[in-house]
């Protein structure tokens, strides 16, 4: 292989040692000592990859090995790691002002962003609150549906990810991360999500005329569910950590129509999917829905802590004067970082480009899926796919040890494709920086060939 001569930031793979190399594990090591195992998975026994430097859709780690990465940092880098316009922002800002005291001394980027989100968001939806992190917001949204509704219960998916608060942790669906904890925050029920590959209800869309909606309709309409006094339903409009699990657009509609015959608040977590991460700025948009609060984040500032919870003026009028405040809020930094992010994205074209590029990844990744077996499904919406990988397609048996295979293989030949996710951890989450090239992308898609090939020989001989 000829060497590439791309910049930092566009290049393909150059790998130095076997990852996870000698530094890595020295830093292992020295973390295991003193940081909570909640943080990672090295009281497992597994050893992760210490990221060094970033840019465009590259990573470098300590040990010298540069990757094309295939995560986004999970689903944030949308315009690309160390986007230089972000980190002037940051620098800059940060020279100037680098705090100012949440609810008694607001400043100008705070001020700036919120008019920059009443500008984009869908609808009526105009009115912001900037926390630091995605489980911070979904917390504001909740308390605003409770405070304004007057109600308790909240419905949520399941398959849904909506952070690991104790708020947000109560919508979670997933069971590792909330069963240490219970009871959670009481009121929270979950419905099957709109899964049309394990669809809950063994059926087939379309021929399933959406059974998952009626069912959210017969919880609320039947007198014995044991589901009452309902303030929100909250749900993703594409499900990230529940494998890219994409719903038809109608199932959305429907919720929504739902949502409005009930007199219920209908809560989106844009988190993963806002921004530009399937090709549109707002998920939403795929099916046009007006959701009554939005949560936003991750791809935002495209790697700097910041988020947001917005809403209409009518229902954000439902709070008192500092009733929700922290020390960090409407954080200056954040604030322009986010400001430079969304403008990196609008004047770029990034969201056209997610759209683009994730309509090459989704074909290439379906004609890997009719050479390798081991691939159930492949799903994707703009730069944000999955695939499942199944022991077999009839039966749909996850094949959760092939998935390692695969991710470990990647890695060894320069590829971080490392976000396994599903209800099974057998789905390969793929959600690059909307600035990766098409070199990049045919490297990962070969990549990702070799790796599933390797993954297969050892699945025969485990048979």
């Amino acid at each position: 292989m000829q060497t590439d001569t791309s910049s930092f930031g566009e290049q393909l793979s150059h790998m130095v040692v076997e990852p996870p190399g000698p530094i890595s594990r020295q830093l292992a090591e020295r973390l295991a000592r003193v940081e909570s195992p909640a943080a990672s998975a090295i009281s497992r026994g597994e050893i992760p990859v210490f990221w060094d430097r970033s840019l465009g859709a590259n990573i470098q780690d300590v040990d010298g090995n540069t990757y094309v990465d295939m995560t986004g940092g999970f689903f944030v880098t949308a315009a690309g790691h160390s986007n230089p316009r972000i980190t002037a922002a940051i620098a800059h800002q940060s020279e100037k002002l680098m705090h100012s005291m949440g609810c008694i001394n607001p400043n100008l980027p705070r001020v700036e962003l919120a008019e920059k989100l009443a500008e984009i968001s869908p609808g009526e939806l105009s009115v912001s609150y900037l926390a630091n992190t995605g489980g911070e917001a979904v917390d504001m949204a909740l308390k605003t549906a409770r405070l304004y509704t007057g109600k308790n219960t909240v419905i949520a998916c399941q398959g849904g990810f909506h952070g690991k608060t104790l708020a947000s942790l109560s919508v979670t669906s997933k069971n590792y991360f909330r069963e240490p904890w219970q009871p959670l925050l009481t009121g929270a029920v979950h419905v099957p999500y709109a899964a049309c590959y394990r669809c809950p209800f063994g059926k087939e869309y379309p021929t399933c005329h959406l059974l998952c909606a009626d069912y959210v309709e017969f919880v609320l309409n039947s007198p014995s569910s044991g589901v009452a006094d309902v303030a929100a339903i909250i749900l993703e409009p594409v499900q990230g950590l529940g494998g890219v699990v994409i719903p038809p657009p109608e199932y959305l509609q429907r919720v929504e129509q739902i949502c409005q015959a009930k007199d219920i608040l209908l809560v989106v977590d844009e988190i993963i999917t806002g921004f530009g991460r399937t090709g549109r700025m707002f998920g939403v948009e795929h099916s046009g829905i007006q959701p009554d609060i939005m949560v936003l984040g991750k791809g935002i500032a495209s790697g700097f802590p910041i988020s947001a919870a917005i809403t209409t003026s009518e229902i954000a009028s439902c709070w008192g004067a500092e009733q929700h405040t922290s020390t960090f809020l409407g954080h200056p930094v954040g604030c322009a970082a986010a400001l430079a992010g969304i403008a990196e994205i609008e004047e770029n074209g990034l969201v056209t480009r997610s759209a683009e590029s994730g309509q090459w990844l989704l074909a290439a990744l379906k004609n890997l899926q009719s050479r390798h077996p081991l691939i159930g499904e492949v799903r994707g919406q703009g730069l944000m796919a999955a695939v499942e990988l199944v022991t077999d397609r009839a039966s749909k048996k996850p094949a959760t040890q092939a998935a390692g295979v695969v991710v470990q293989e990647c890695l060894k030949r320069g590829l971080m494709a490392t976000l396994r996710g599903g209800e099974y951890s057998n789905c390969l989450r793929l959600a690059p920086s909307f600035t990766i090239t098409q070199a990049q992308l045919e490297f990962a898609i070969q990549v990702l060939d070799q790796a599933l090939a390797v993954a297969a020989e050892q699945e025969l001989v485990n048979a």
